[in-house]
Formats: C-alpha cells, sequence, structure tokens
C-alpha cells in the first residue's frame, strides 16, 4: 500500500492529494477532478464531505495538522 497523507489546513478543510474515484449516496461512481480534494473540516459545507468554503462564513478556527499513512511493515 503506498503512502498516503492529508493536511488539515489552518482555519480550513482537509486536504488529500490526488484523483480518486468515489461511490456517493445514491450509488453513482465519480471522479474528483483537480490534483486534489478538499474535505469539510468544520461540519457546515452544504457539499458534504467536500469543502464548499462555508469555513471562512462562520469562522471556524483549527489548527493545521499533517499526517502521513504509511503501509504497515
Amino acid at each position: 500500500m503506498p503512502q498516503f497523507e492529508i493536511k488539515a489546513r489552518e482555519n480550513g478543510p482537509y486536504k488529500v492529494p490526488g484523483v480518486y474515484r468515489y461511490e456517493d449516496a445514491a450509488g453513482t461512481i465519480q471522479t474528483t477532478s483537480g490534483e486534489a480534494m478538499a474535505l469539510c473540516r468544520c461540519g457546515q459545507s452544504a457539499n458534504k464531505p467536500f469543502c464548499d468554503g462555508a469555513h471562512r462564513k462562520v469562522g471556524f478556527e483549527a489548527s493545521e495538522v499533517y499526517l502521513r499513512f504509511i503501509s504497515p511493515e
């Protein structure tokens, strides 16, 4: 399994690099666009689990976090 990283931006969303395929609530397979996806961390997005910028409007505050997941040995 390759390494996987998630960066939680200060006062913002989780940023996950890469393009991913996922199944939505209706069972439709979709593909993310761009070089990374932003996942909601404030809980206020109207497009959950993706970020829609709502954190700016509600004054969400949280520190930056970086996680690197590595495969078990």
